[in-house]
């Protein structure tokens, strides 16, 4: 839901100005508005402070200045070198590499070669040390033919001494640069937060009009009507002239959502597209619980909601820390208890299949949605999943276009949207009263002439009155237009809805075969062999197809909510988050 704001316009004399933008952002309950983009981003002074607030946040994530942080690499990157040139180096075995320089002081330069050892002749050289297939020797002479290998610097056990060296060197760059964050980290977030305030009120002081000579300020704000009295209260006491009005369409209002707990959880998605326009209906209140729904049926197997489930309570809780889903243990949760709800009915638990085992009550059975079609699980020909998945695409689908009828109504008028009504009518009343004639076995007549009358009625807001005071023809050009890109297109995003199926029949379908994989390990007479690896199997197993079924269950629904219902409901999402001028 979209909370209600009131539009204040504000005229300051220009000595009360900075007292007045001072108290504004004490109260911190006032959206200022903003002018273009251009007039903002064009001053040197501002591009200035976003620099320094862009170095302050580059130098905070990054821990340390340049020149610690360049020294610690150092060192990480010679240890990398040191362990490299350490594993070249075992393959010869304990040698002192200054008996070796003494010798080619002495006319005796040795060649390192390696070759296959299936093609190592004696009389090549000296064979030190036989490794993953190949012979490692030295010669006096230089082979033709060979390639030669660069001599070994020192010997692996002098670069593990190097490598341990090195290792304290890195823990004293890292030391400085931990005694650099205590002594700095505090100061540079105060900084940040300073940053962050200057250029807020050079913004606002851009957005301000100079008036009478610059004697007169004059600028816009905005402020949610549960903030109103607040902010009243304020006024009463500033000398300041303002104005208190609704806002009006042309406004660029910024938009507060209120949602209870549960809705809340799903805003961030909403985020995702966009926020919608103050004008608009909040679409969080019915993509969430679709969302779930989706998500849920993607899923398909109660054992992996409870997994999500607990995996959710211990973000949650702070006791299991994953940084990509810091903030996200409720939704997680969430998600786990509609995935093992509806997991449940669909009668998946880690593969097994709750609907054919024996050790399942039948009157579990009878609630799961394979009842639907009776014992075979079908409706008619079809899979009663994938019934299922076209039956809800069709609910959502038909849901959207209500909520564009009466969104585009409130905001242009019925006038402006007969055609919009005119669609509306003809799919869900053609649909409505099919359904209802087959429920409760109506007259074949009433059905008939029900339908003719919401068809000539619909035609009528498509075809003719679908733009009001345009030329009849245009009208029925326009319409048979919009009937085509209607036609096809509600078919398509109909069918859209079976990957809500698919992707829960392969989520089943490979888990089962991960199970039966593992019992073929296990075999007749286990051990403890094959029960560790029966262990193993099925963990692994389970565990990679919970995550490409998550994967598969996040970004799937949100395609059909983003595409398809976003599509069929209008909405723009180009609005702006409420963000009060505070410090």
């Amino acid at each position: 839901m979209i909370t209600q704001m009131k539009k204040y316009t504000f005229l300051v004399f220009h000595r009360d100005y900075e007292p007045f933008l001072t108290q504004l952002r004490e109260l911190g309950v006032v959206h200022i508005t903003q002018k273009a983009a251009g007039l903002i981003e064009d001053d040197a002074d501002l591009q200035a402070a976003l620099q320094h607030e862009d170095e302050l946040r580059r130098l905070i994530k990054q821990g340390a200045p340049d020149q610690l942080i360049a020294e610690r690499n150092e060192v990480t990157e010679r240890i990398a070198a040191a362990k490299e040139a350490a594993q070249q180096a075992a393959v010869w075995g304990e040698f002192n590499a200054a008996r070796i320089d003494q010798l080619k002081a002495a006319g005796y330069t040795l060649h390192f070669y390696e070759c296959p050892s299936k093609a190592f002749r004696e009389e090549w050289g000296i064979k030190v040390n036989e490794a993953g297939g190949k012979t490692y020797f030295v010669a006096l002479e230089t082979l033709e033919d060979m390639t030669e290998i660069p001599a070994p610097e020192k010997s692996a056990t002098q670069w593990y001494l190097e490598i341990e060296h090195l290792k304290g060197l890195y823990a004293a760059a890292d030391t400085r640069i931990v005694a650099w964050q205590k002594a700095n980290m505090d100061d540079l977030q105060a900084q940040l937060a300073e940053a962050r305030q200057n250029i807020d009120w050079q913004k606002v002081n851009l957005s301000t009009d100079k008036l009478a000579e610059g004697a007169l300020c004059l600028f816009e704000g905005f402020c949610p009507i549960d903030k109103e009295p607040e902010l009243n209260a304020m006024l009463a006491q500033a000398q300041v002239y303002y104005e208190e009005t609704d806002p009006a369409k042309e406004d660029a209002t910024p938009i507060k959502l209120h949602n209870n707990w549960f809705v809340k959880l799903f805003e961030p998605l909403t985020g995702m597209y966009g926020w919608p326009n103050y004008n608009e209906f909040d679409p969080t209140p019915i993509l969430g619980p679709f969302f779930l729904l989706f998500f849920a049926l993607c899923i398909g197997d109660a054992g992996y909601g409870l997994l999500l489930l607990l995996i959710g309570y211990l973000i949650f809780t702070n006791k299991l820390k994953i940084d990509m889903f810091k903030g996200m243990g409720g939704i997680i949760m969430a998600l786990g208890v509609g995935s093992t709800i509806i997991g449940f009915f669909m009668g998946g638990f880690f593969g097994l299949d709750l609907y054919t085992a024996s050790w399942v009550p039948d009157s579990l059975k009878d609630i799961m949605f394979k009842r639907l079609g009776g014992t075979d699980g079908k409706i008619g020909e079809y899979d009663v999943m994938m019934v299922m998945a076209i039956v809800i695409g069709v609910i959502h689908i038909c849901l959207a276009m209500t909520i564009k009828a009466i969104a585009y109504t409130k905001r242009d008028g019925f006038r402006n949207t007969v055609s919009t009504w005119g669609w509306l009518l003809l799919i869900v009343g053609g649909i409505a009263t099919a359904i209802l004639g087959m429920t409760f076995s109506l007259p074949t007549d009433i059905v008939k002439y029900t339908l003719i009358a919401i068809g000539a009625v619909s035609a009528l807001g498509i075809f003719i009155f679908n733009k009001p005071g345009r030329n009849p023809l245009i009208n029925v050009g326009a319409g048979l237009w919009d009937t085509y890109q209607m036609s096809t297109g509600l078919l398509g995003d109909v069918l859209s809805y079976i990957r809500l199926y698919a992707l829960g029949l392969a989520g089943g379908m490979l888990g089962a075969a991960f199970n039966q994989l593992g019992n073929q390990v296990l075999g007749a007479n286990p051990n403890v062999g094959t029960i560790i690896g029966f262990v193993l199997i099925v963990t692994f197993g389970h565990v990679l197809n919970l995550l490409m079924a998550c994967l598969g269950a996040f970004v799937h629904p949100l395609r059909l909510s983003f595409v398809e219902y976003f599509k069929n409901s209008g909405y723009e999402g180009s609005g702006k988050l409420y963000n009060p001028f505070k410090k």
